[in-house]
């Protein structure tokens, strides 16, 4: 079994920054990619940013130079590095991630249960 846990969200002022620190466990063979997504009140789920297992990143042009998705140390472990924050980046913030497990050759999607970020005066 795989799970997937975030954590790191809690309420910021804006122009303030969060990390969040996604962890993913279990019986894991290998990592195709760590995405995170986030979904605002009554808005779609939206890729904010994604790391593939060679290290490549991407980022939704929102937060383009403010944030930043990155590799802990800790081993299967991906960081959301959040700075200059604006209420409209408050959302839960989720963790997804491509893996194949050690019991199949099949990758699967796993997704976290989401973390709140809340950016307000």
């Amino acid at each position: 079994q795989v799970q997937l846990v975030e954590s790191g969200g809690g309420l910021v002022q804006p122009g303030g920054s969060l990390r969040l620190s996604c962890a993913a466990s279990g019986s894991i063979f290998s990592i195709y990619h760590m995405r995170w997504y986030r979904q605002a009140p009554g808005k779609q789920r939206e890729l904010v940013a994604a790391i593939t297992s060679g290290g490549s990143t991407n980022y939704a042009d929102s937060v383009k130079g403010r944030f930043t998705i990155s590799r802990d140390n800790a081993p299967n472990t991906v960081l959301l590095q959040m700075n200059s924050l604006k209420p409209e980046d408050t959302a839960v913030y989720y963790c997804n991630s491509r893996i194949v497990g050690t019991m199949s050759p099949s990758a699967f999607d796993y997704w976290g249960l989401g973390t709140q970020v809340t950016v307000s005066s």
